[in-house]
């Protein structure tokens, strides 16, 4: 069991990192741009680059975890964040302000969601799955918190004093990544995953890993395309540049509420379930924001319902594994899946530029319901076909299946009622 004090603590440590380091870009990038003489397209690589760093690392990265807990990978991860800041700091040409980034995207794989719940689940195993989902909620507060942090930070000081200040918060948070318990969860004995690392059917154990990592990777694809472009596409579309800032806030506030929803309510609902719920809200969003320039309201709708979804996804993200895969093998087998997406993510801005500017917004809208359609397609096989039995069913399976179990014995004792009646009427018993 996991206290709510070390829970706080590791979600306080989600917003710091965060801030510091995933939403760093959004909040410096055009004054980096401005004051080194450099493209936007030049400083924003540097984020892309972080995102392939983080694709390299994520297996290694969930291994460590598995082996040695998630309080040394997190606590290294915020000293890796804090060279990164410095790094940026010190950056005057474009080499060093690239290695920089890629020592932000190592320390993102060791600090970030993924790292806090692969180390959840080695402490705590399938009670994981609403620890998982508390600690999102102070993570979704990283860019309403950061954001005028690093304004006034650079307001004050420059672009480069502020990443020294962040490198100093990276080290002062240290201790809040520490609060996390020692220890590993104990495995159930006999399994069925212990020795595949599967909880699913074994026929369907290879499936299930397929449908999963095609679900994260178009997630982090549209994710990393909506942090760009978001706003672009509502004033493409028709709606006034101060009313699209204000209605892309909605997308936090969508997000915010639906994880709240789910720390309260989500134990009804399975993580297959809620996924295949959080899939279906993406494509509606996205055919709603084709009407974003004639109706105010459907722009509203989708900023919001993308904001939920996403919120929710980055919630099944962590819990789908614990109900289809082994526990015991959460950090190495997700830390392989996991790895794809962030490649992909990382082309995600730079392609959706250049669609939106040979091809338009809808163009661009229209290829997100394309990828929202085929991930809710993949989330619907997901549940239909992978998920795990619930203990009800695994116990009506199995007195199915034993010989000489209770439905068997119901059986004979019917055949013996049958054969004293039948010798009481004067027959012969078969």
């Amino acid at each position: 069991m996991i206290g709510r004090l070390p829970l706080f603590c590791l979600g306080l440590g989600q917003l710091v990192s965060w801030g510091l380091f995933y939403y760093l870009i959004g909040g410096f990038g055009e004054l980096m741009a401005a004051d080194l003489g450099w493209s936007l397209a030049l400083v924003h690589g540097g984020f892309s680059a972080a995102l392939v760093a983080m694709g390299l690392s994520s297996a290694r990265v969930g291994r460590l975890i598995e082996e040695h807990g998630g309080r040394p990978v997190l606590a290294w991860g915020m000293v890796l964040g804090a060279a990164g800041c410095l790094g940026l700091a010190l950056a005057d040409n474009v080499p060093a302000y690239y290695v920089a980034w890629l020592v932000l995207g190592l320390a993102m794989r060791c600090t970030l969601y993924d790292a806090a719940f692969a180390a959840l689940a080695r402490v705590g195993g399938p009670a994981a799955r609403r620890p998982m989902a508390q600690i999102t909620l102070l993570g979704g507060l990283a860019s309403t918190v950061f954001w005028p942090v690093g304004h006034a930070l650079a307001e004050r000081y420059g672009w480069r004093g502020a990443m020294l200040a962040y490198a100093a918060i990276a080290l002062a948070a240290i201790p809040l990544h520490l609060a996390l318990p020692r220890g590993r969860h104990a495995p159930e004995p006999a399994s069925q995953g212990a020795a595949t690392g599967f909880r699913t059917p074994v026929g369907h154990a290879r499936l299930a890993a397929v449908l999963y990592a095609a679900i994260i990777t178009v997630t982090g694809f549209l994710a990393a395309a909506m942090s760009a472009h978001m706003i672009t596409l509502l004033v493409a579309l028709g709606v006034a540049a101060p009313v699209a800032v204000a209605i892309g806030a909605l997308r936090g506030v969508g997000q915010s509420l639906a994880r709240l929803a789910e720390v309260l309510f989500g134990r009804r609902l399975p993580p297959p379930s809620l996924n295949l719920f959080a899939s279906a809200l993406l494509p509606a969003c996205f055919l709603a924001a084709l009407a974003s320039g004639q109706w105010l309201t459907a722009a509203v709708a989708f900023a919001f319902l993308y904001g939920a979804g996403n919120g929710l996804l980055t919630i099944t993200r962590g819990t789908l594994p614990l109900v289809l895969f082994d526990p015991a093998t959460y950090g190495s087998l997700v830390g392989r899946l996991l790895a794809p997406g962030f490649f992909v993510a990382a082309a995600a801005p730079l392609l959706f530029a250049l669609i939106i500017e040979h091809w338009g917004a809808r163009a661009a809208l229209g290829l997100c319901v394309l990828l929202a359609l085929a991930m809710l397609g993949a989330a619907a096989l997901l549940k239909l076909r992978c998920a795990p039995l619930t203990s009800k069913q695994e116990n009506q399976g199995k007195r199915r299946r034993a010989p000489g179990g209770i439905d068997a014995a119901d059986a004979a004792q019917r055949r013996r009622q049958a054969r004293r009646i039948k010798l009481k009427r004067g027959g012969t018993p078969r």
